[in-house]
């Protein structure tokens, strides 16, 4: 940042090329040029992404004006990825858990290319190597561990699996190390870079976990659109002029009860709250369990007041259900903010989207700007709120203790187990 200030960059420069559209216009309608009006703010120009709609599009919707037609093709558009998410779902975990990973490939690209847009005149050697090897390294780290967690029995079962396991920290601690060393040699500043994460790798053991959040962020993003497109008239915030107070409170209200619906309907079904297990017998993922307490109807006494109204004393619903109001708005009150973020961001380099690569959406970036903050939210909640101990990380630990402390570790739970009434004393 100290680089740009000296270039001459300010902060309320950038806020007012934005802002100052009435003087713009002016300029191009008595024949002034645009870069004769535009002040000069010392950034390389970044390139803004051209449309790309689908001829088939344009043909269909060009007696529509640019409003309209703008809004069919988001529809379009949203319902087609809709689509494709659940057929990513019912496709299994391994496709899922890949796909993540190339949405997360893809936006991080997208995000180094303004980078290395802008900084490249600035001579930073081995800028875009570096970012991508620390982004591997984050990638290992991060999947190494969900892969030890989630899949103990395949772990074990392979040996290089099992000295990759023991040794996770340590490998990847060696390969940061290394990063860090690479950017420090070439250049101290760019040794910054390796505290930039584009992380999205939160997989939960149960579908409903990572689906209901998913899809309140989708569902937000969706109504507050809708309502804002139709009752908008008040802006929200300068960084983002077109959202409105009537878009995010139509979307909060409309997120919160979709939310209440979809983690009723899931509850129900145990291909959604089971986890995903690795059977080492035959050699394939399975999903059946009974289900936990989270998801078993119970009955909760409803306050004075809704009881007066409804003139019901309980209601049944899930334990989910109350934990996806929680998510639900969050998605919709502080998941914008994501967006937020990622207007500023576009706006401090003169860009309008990240990529164009989804017509009338832009780049992939711009659909998952708010799911990286709701990713780190759910992350965090589920670890304080919901998640217990991992029955595989303790097995796990309990094998890599030596034979006798093992058997003391068995003995006391007999034992525990004895006063329970879970086991008889035989002895």
């Amino acid at each position: 940042m100290t680089e740009l200030r000296h270039r001459g960059t300010t902060e309320n420069d950038l806020y007012q090329q934005s802002e100052d559209k009435g003087s713009e216009n002016e300029g191009k309608a008595e024949g002034v040029s645009e870069s004769e009006t535009k002040p000069d703010t010392g950034l390389p120009e970044v390139p803004v992404p051209a449309d790309d709609t689908p001829e088939v599009l344009n043909k269909a919707l060009s007696g529509l004006s640019s409003r309209w037609k703008n809004w069919w093709v988001r529809g379009i558009l949203t319902l087609a990825m809709i689509s494709f998410f659940f057929i990513i779902i019912y496709l299994g975990p391994m496709v899922l858990m890949l796909i993540v990973l190339c949405v997360q490939i893809k936006c991080f690209q997208e995000i180094i290319h303004i980078g290395y847009s802008v900084y490249h005149s600035y001579h930073l050697p081995w800028f875009r190597t570096l970012s991508w090897y620390f982004l591997l390294c984050v990638n290992y780290f991060f999947y190494g561990e969900t892969v030890t967690d989630y899949f103990f029995n395949l772990v074990q079962r392979e040996e290089p699996l099992r000295i990759l396991s023991k040794y996770h920290r340590l490998i990847s601690f060696a390969l940061y190390l290394t990063g860090e060393m690479q950017a420090v040699s070439k250049r101290p500043a760019l040794s910054l870079q390796s505290k930039y994460v584009c992380l999205y790798q939160y997989l939960s053991p149960s579908r409903s976990r990572f689906i209901v959040p998913i899809s309140c962020v989708i569902c937000n993003d969706i109504m507050a659109y809708m309502f804002g497109f139709f009752f908008g008239r008040t802006p929200l915030i300068k960084l983002s002029p077109k959202k409105t107070w009537e878009g995010f409170i139509g979307g909060f209200f409309s997120t919160v009860v979709f939310g209440i619906l979809l983690s009723y309907v899931m509850a129900g079904y145990s291909f959604f709250v089971c986890p995903v297990e690795f059977n080492s017998d035959h050699n394939s993922f399975e999903v059946d369990c009974v289900p936990s307490d989270l998801f078993q109807l119970q009955d909760y006494a409803l306050p004075a007041t809704l009881e007066s109204l409804t003139g019901w004393p309980t209601v049944r619903l899930y334990p989910f259900q109350i934990h996806s109001i929680s998510l639900s708005a969050f998605a919709s009150l502080m998941g914008p903010f994501g967006g937020f973020f990622a207007s500023g961001f576009k706006r401090a380099f003169k860009i309008k989207d990240f990529a164009n690569t989804i017509p009338g959406h832009g780049g992939i970036m711009d659909r998952f700007d708010c799911q990286y903050l709701m990713a780190t939210f759910v992350n965090v909640y589920i670890a304080s709120f919901i998640r217990g101990p991992n029955p595989a990380k303790v097995v796990q630990q309990l094998l890599a203790l030596r034979l006798d402390q093992q058997l003391n570790i068995f003995n006391s739970l007999k034992s525990h187990l004895i006063e329970r009434g879970l086991l008889e004393d035989v002895a």
